[in-house]
């Protein structure tokens, strides 16, 4: 047997202590190593919440150093719901790449869509008509309203509070319904397009909004009765998740985070897009900077949104919702057949029939897509939580050359230690709560 078969690599013994009870080891590995050793004094522990925990918003894992009840030190842990989503695109057409980033933020996807398209269309040098850009600006406000009620209902119910899980789901199924009324899908839709939206509104979408309009009315009131009249809910969200202006400005907070601390920055006043400049509406702020001035203002937001689509509903006058150049125009003057999906069949007739160019033309705009300029640009949106961005990069192709997202979730988990450390532990619930991250769109 040679030398080097003799000797044996020693394996660290685990570390231990005295205790009254007897001798305790630690066992550990992975990250547990970096954080036991911040742990210097023996009173602290380390504790894990989720990712499989329903009072962490998603799938989001934070590990918490404690002393007692105090939280001493967090970490956010991310990437479990990685899907890849901006590679993927580099691999489509520009025009099927709204069907991956409408996936991002699974509660506003349409923000992620206009942010996307408004990119597309900057390096086109297009824009899309006027009735498209109102019906964006309807759909975005639609979806506002459905995504802070997703707020209050999951954020009621890490706290304890049921109801709010009941009624907040309920409104909730009430924008779901209208949006599948109008884009033919529930979530994920992929409606709006480069150059405009997929097709046109059904027949009686105005009734169906107004209807929608009526029935918010008269439930968000509930809300005050439930909730901000309420001295539980106010106790439990008052001066808790602390972050003031600067720290915001600082970590690049935007959204309702931002406007809690008293900055009036929101995208459709200060950098309108979408003809947002046309309407009026106020953006709702507050100095106090917690998770109960984050609270209000949600609750305020969604009225806001409502008045913007009553406004949008006066606006709208009949013309094309996808732009003329033939080029762009994806799908190109589609008629859907009687199943709501597929083509109409007088539509395949006269394509097939009118001429083989026009059959060659369409098959192509689908299958290769179009070119679009080389250049890079960057689009943002005032989505639910805050600044959404789309930074494309082009190089004269018919896909993208890179993808990537301004994210606001993930910017906004940053503030998670800020407005938890030195709090108890359950206030780092109704933190996770305001800050409403979507982990889609963290991990993407």
């Amino acid at each position: 047997m040679s030398s080097t078969d003799e000797t044996t690599t020693e394996v660290p013994e685990a570390d231990s202590r005295d205790t009254t009870e007897g001798r305790v080891y630690t066992v550990s590995g992975g990250d547990w190593d970096d954080v036991l050793a911040d742990a210097q004094h023996d009173e602290r522990m380390v504790i894990n919440m989720g990712p499989q925990h329903p009072s962490t918003h998603g799938v989001l894992r934070l590990v918490l150093e404690m002393e007692g009840e105090t939280v001493t030190q967090l970490r956010s842990v991310i990437g479990y719901l990685h899907t890849g989503i901006e590679k993927n695109c580099e691999y489509r057409t520009w025009t099927q790449g709204v069907t991956f980033v409408t996936r991002m933020d699974y509660l506003a996807p349409l923000s992620t869509e206009l942010a996307y398209c408004l990119g597309v269309e900057k390096l086109l040098g297009i824009q899309a008509p006027p009735r498209a850009e109102l019906l964006r600006v309807l759909l975005l406000e639609i979806n506002r309203i459905g995504s802070h009620l997703v707020y209050i209902a999951t954020g009621g119910m890490e706290l304890g509070a049921t109801t709010a899980m009941t009624l907040g789901f309920r409104e909730r199924e009430e924008v779901l319904h209208l949006l599948e009324h109008l884009t033919g899908l529930r979530m994920n839709h992929a409606f709006i397009r480069p150059g405009g939206l997929a097709q046109d509104m059904p027949a009686d979408f105005a009734e169906k909004v107004t209807e929608f309009c009526k029935v918010m009315d008269k439930r968000l009131p509930l809300y005050d009765k439930l909730f901000t009249g309420q001295p539980i809910w106010r106790n439990r969200l008052k001066d808790v998740g602390v972050l003031p202006l600067d720290a915001c400005l600082a970590l690049g907070i935007t959204g309702p985070i931002l406007r809690s601390a008293g900055l009036p920055w929101d995208l459709r006043k200060t950098e309108p897009y979408s003809r947002y400049d046309e309407f009026e509406f106020e953006v709702p702020t507050s100095t106090d900077a917690d998770c109960w001035a984050r609270y209000l203002i949600r609750v305020e937001e969604m009225h806001q949104s409502l008045k913007i689509i009553k406004q949008v509903l006066k606006k709208l006058e009949p013309g094309p919702v996808m732009v003329e150049d033939k080029k762009v125009a994806w799908p190109a003057q589609l008629s859907l057949g009687s199943d709501g999906m597929g083509n109409s069949l007088e539509h395949v007739r006269k394509i097939m029939g009118q001429s083989m160019e026009s059959l060659i033309h369409h098959f192509k705009l689908v299958t290769e897509g179009f070119h679009v300029p080389a250049g890079q640009v960057y689009a943002p949106v005032e989505s639910p939580r805050g600044e959404i961005g789309a930074h494309l990069v082009s190089d004269g192709g018919t896909r993208p050359l890179r993808v990537h997202m301004r994210e606001p979730s993930f910017v906004n988990l940053q503030s998670m230690p800020a407005m938890s450390e030195g709090g108890l532990v359950a206030d780092v619930i109704a933190a996770v709560a305001s800050i409403d991250p979507v982990m889609g769109g963290v991990d993407r």
